[in-house]
């Protein structure tokens, strides 16, 4: 389409013509559909395995709990179903929290250094440093698991070197306590801090890094300064992948530890299979799914990245 020059007069000037715009072409409508036919699938998928279950969860926390699945639940808006929830189990809330922070921040300690070395120092080993990485989950989270029952045990390898040292007693032990329960989640989840990590470090430019140092700036700190903040999205990433897993998790509460490491996941699993209290385990559930929001929320908000891997 050519320009139109008009003379004070208003008419066209040097001769060129005037060309109206183009017609719209026959069918953009329909075509201006095609992207969000493509998005169906993904939203009928959400909606009737993620909306749908979180709908039904949202109203079983208000059935009566003099119910059961026999005979059927009645829905009378019974609030109290959380309250009691809450503060029956408040100490395996916090628990649950704070063996997945401390899984959390182990990971992150473990699993930055190895996912800097694999990005940034591997060179041809790095295809089977990532192998190992990922090797675990060719194998049973369950047996995994049972695994660390083995190591840990009071009669294994670990508690028999340990025992020859002045801190460990004949009568102490591993297995059964909160470390045990905080080792195995750090084993198990330690991989999804360090595939984020991986990303995020594969993608910087190694120039940043040397011009740090033609700045004459300490590896140190030029680390702090540069490559750091340039990992923040891995860093974000693989910290909720690890934490929000982690919260809920009950497999190594279960065979790691005992009663006084029962973790909300192990209540919840407890009250649905054993107790059949469904509208108290429905109510901990939607609780503690609430309560990870709200404090995903404010870390991401916190954290100030735009991305996350």
């Amino acid at each position: 389409m050519s320009a139109v020059i008009t003379t004070p007069s208003g008419g066209p000037a040097g001769g060129d013509v005037y060309e109206p715009p183009p017609e719209p072409v026959a069918g953009a409508k329909r075509r201006s559909w095609v992207p969000y036919l493509q998005l169906f699938p993904g939203w009928l998928w959400l909606v009737l395995f993620f909306a749908l279950p979180v709908a039904l969860l949202a109203q079983s926390t208000l059935w009566d709990p003099a119910g059961s699945l026999e005979e059927g639940y009645e829905l009378t808006w019974r609030w109290q179903n959380f309250t009691d929830g809450i503060s029956t189990y408040s100490d395996q809330f916090l628990r649950s929290l704070g063996y997945a922070l401390v899984a959390t921040i182990l990971c992150l300690i473990i699993g930055y250094p190895l996912a800097y070395a694999i990005a940034l120092k591997a060179g041809r080993w790095r295809n089977l440093m990532l192998v190992g990485v990922i090797a675990p989950f060719f194998t049973s989270f369950l047996v995994r698991t049972l695994a660390w029952k083995t190591i840990l045990s009071d009669h294994g390898w670990v508690m028999d070197v340990l025992r020859t040292t002045p801190f460990f007693g004949p009568d102490d032990r591993l297995l059964a306590t909160p470390f045990a329960v905080i080792a195995g989640l750090t084993y198990n989840f330690l991989p999804f801090m360090v595939l984020p990590l991986y990303a995020s470090l594969g993608k910087l430019d190694p120039r940043l890094l040397e011009a740090a140092g033609d700045l004459y700036a300490h590896p140190i700190k030029s680390f702090f300064r540069v490559t750091l903040p340039l990992s923040m999205p891995g860093v974000v990433g693989g910290t909720l992948m690890t934490f929000i897993p982690a919260t809920g998790d009950y497999i190594n509460a279960e065979l790691l530890g005992s009663p006084a490491t029962t973790m909300i996941g192990n209540v919840i699993q407890s009250q649905y299979l054993r107790v059949g209290d469904i509208p108290v385990a429905a109510a901990l559930s939607f609780t503690l799914m609430a309560g990870i929001l709200i404090l995903v929320a404010i870390y991401v908000a916190i954290s100030g990245t735009d991305e996350v891997v």
